[in-house]
């Protein structure tokens, strides 16, 4: 298997080639294209009761799709649903906490579940953050961003404080908590909100911009009813 990211970074689309035997694992309508011996098998994303749960509080689908290659080999398109950039992460039998909207697709022999954030991620992230996703084996998964994509690598004891909105995935070696940004003025006229301190060691991928944020400039445009 090989692959290759095109358009980047504002409107990236990962292509992958696929051998005899291989397959890849996609967010439902996440496929451009495809061409070659190429099958599809639809499965729901971390179980059914889980999946609802994701299609419920976020918007996401319950299902994703599995591209398997046949004897002749095939490609396949497959691009997020918002602008940004993909980013590639290898996993080597550890795990990815993904925010459920930056998840594209993955391969290899990965566990893929959801991931419940608890009554904090639901105020948090106004539901948005409510389910996250958990992936963890040997592989790895393709990251989708609203902007740029910002790696930062923390050293053990290491601590740095991220808008909730900005986050696309970590590391599951780090230790995190979701707390209000500042005092009660910063929280309330600070424009920040809620923030995520997150403690290494282990990597953070950040998003350089937040579709929560552009969705309410956008609205200020809009005629009301």
């Amino acid at each position: 298997m090989r692959y290759e990211v095109v358009g980047r970074p504002a409107y990236s689309t990962l292509k992958v080639y696929l051998n005899a035997g291989e397959a890849v694992t996609a967010e439902a309508g996440a496929m451009v294209a495809m061409e070659g011996d190429i099958s599809i098998e639809t499965r729901t994303a971390g179980g059914l009761l889980r999946g609802f749960l994701r299609r419920m509080t976020v918007g996401e689908s319950v299902f994703v799709n599995t591209f398997r290659a046949g004897y002749g080999g095939g490609v396949v398109w497959l691009a997020p649903s918002t602008p940004g950039d993909i980013e590639y992460v290898e996993l080597r039998g550890g795990g990815l906490i993904v925010q459920d909207y930056s998840y594209l697709a993955h391969h290899g022999d990965v566990d893929y579940e959801l991931k419940w954030a608890g009554l904090r991620g639901l105020i948090a992230e106004r539901g948005s953050g409510l389910v996250w996703m958990r992936l963890k084996g040997y592989g790895g998964v393709w990251l989708s961003s609203y902007g740029a994509i910002e790696l930062k690598e923390l050293k053990p004891g290491e601590v740095i404080t991220v808008d909730n909105n900005h986050i696309v995935a970590m590391e599951d070696t780090v230790k995190y908590s979701i707390s209000k940004f500042g005092g009660w003025k910063s929280f309330l006229l600070g424009g920040e909100g809620f923030v995520l301190r997150i403690e290494g060691p282990g990597k953070v991928y950040l998003q350089t911009r937040t579709l929560s944020v552009f969705a309410e400039i956008l609205s200020r445009f809009l005629p009301s009813r």
